[in-house]
């Protein structure tokens, strides 16, 4: 690979941004760092001996300007809702493959409706190239592909470790929003914590809730299967939560409360050591109309990590030149066993 290939990561001294760039380096890579705050960029300009772009998204002449001369972009500046949109366009612009790591629903289905304008462009749009969702989408196409009748999908995960201040504020933004599933074909709202099941991860079982994740989309279009539900472990105090905020949720989503949840959640996110010492589980279940059942499972590295290893791994495909056009998920475009790639991954079932 050359190190001078052509991609800009957006949002690059964020929490998630930062490892991203650190892992490109390690691959040998010299990604252009970009962002809003030139102050930030030139301090990690310094330290990575990277070339940097400043701009904001507000302005489309801007971020066209900020994306000249790239092949892709990793855009890694969240909530995602909020910037997606922008970034996505310039890329149809400027004929520029766009890559992020978002989980949330609407971004997904966002790039998925500018599908026909990316295969125009001859660009690829793949949202969702870290732990949301690689290892929970390549886990339901390897079981589609086990049982390809599936009419239910049910995808759970385990993760050991804290959260970044851009994941948190992302919660945050969707507490008052409920949870959803996709019911025959269409995304559909339920309350939050509409479910909870205890799940066998292998290593440990643990009572998991239902929550909106970002294959309530993906997974419809990386599989066809028309019901899917997502679990994830939670203890009792976040189940309990969840519940209370089926109530309070006009009371969440004023902007006095959001203003005031969003000033308590702290900069930064775990550690290099819990990092390296953390791991995720996942596991999935598909069924058909006979009842016939299959599961696998996949253990994989910390979230955080896996997401910057898996950001890169995808990006590396793309500056080779392979990016099919249109709106991809990460297993539609490159298989179930893009996972596999990523080192400390295993799947068994």
């Amino acid at each position: 690979m050359s190190d001078h290939a052509p991609f800009l990561v957006y949002g690059s001294y964020g929490y998630t941004g930062e490892l991203i760039v650190r892992r490109a380096l390690e691959r040998g890579l010299r990604p252009i760092l970009a962002g809003r705050s030139r102050e930030k960029l030139e301090r990690q300009a310094a330290d990575t001996g990277l070339e940097f772009r400043a701009f904001a998204l507000d302005q489309p002449a801007d971020v066209d300007a900020g994306l000249d001369g790239c092949k892709a972009v990793i855009h890694s500046a969240g909530p995602f809702e909020h910037t997606c949109r922008q970034m996505g366009q310039a890329c149809l612009r400027k004929g520029v493959h766009y890559l992020d790591i978002t989980g949330e629903i609407i971004v997904f289905e966002t790039m998925a409706a500018m599908d026909a304008k990316a295969r125009e462009a001859g660009i690829m749009l793949m949202p969702g190239t870290g732990f949301d969702v690689v290892p929970s989408d390549c886990l339901a196409l390897h079981l589609k592909q086990q049982m390809p009748e599936a009419t239910d999908l049910t995808l759970a995960f385990y993760g050991s470790g804290g959260l970044s201040h851009g994941t948190t504020l992302t919660m945050t933004e969707n507490i008052p929003r409920g949870g959803a599933i996709r019911k025959d074909g269409k995304i559909t709202k339920v309350p939050s914590c509409w479910q909870v099941r205890d799940i066998d991860f292998g290593e440990r079982t643990e009572t998991c809730m239902t929550i909106p994740w970002g294959d309530v989309s993906t997974a419809w279009y990386s599989t066809g299967i028309p019901n899917i539900k997502v679990f994830m472990a939670a203890p009792p105090a976040l189940r309990n939560s969840a519940k209370l905020g089926r109530y309070i949720a006009p009371l969440l989503g004023t902007s006095v409360v959001q203003n005031y949840m969003k000033s308590k959640i702290k900069p930064g996110g775990p550690s290099d050591n819990a990092r390296a010492k953390g791991y995720s589980l996942l596991w999935g279940e598909v069924r058909d109309a006979r009842g016939n059942v299959r599961e696998a499972r996949l253990r994989t590295c910390e979230g955080y990590t896996l997401t910057a290893i898996t950001a890169v791994i995808i990006c590396e495909r793309v500056l080779r030149g392979d990016a099919p056009a249109g709106f991809q998920t990460p297993a539609k475009a490159y298989g179930a066993d893009l996972i596999l790639e990523a080192e400390g991954s295993t799947r068994e079932g």
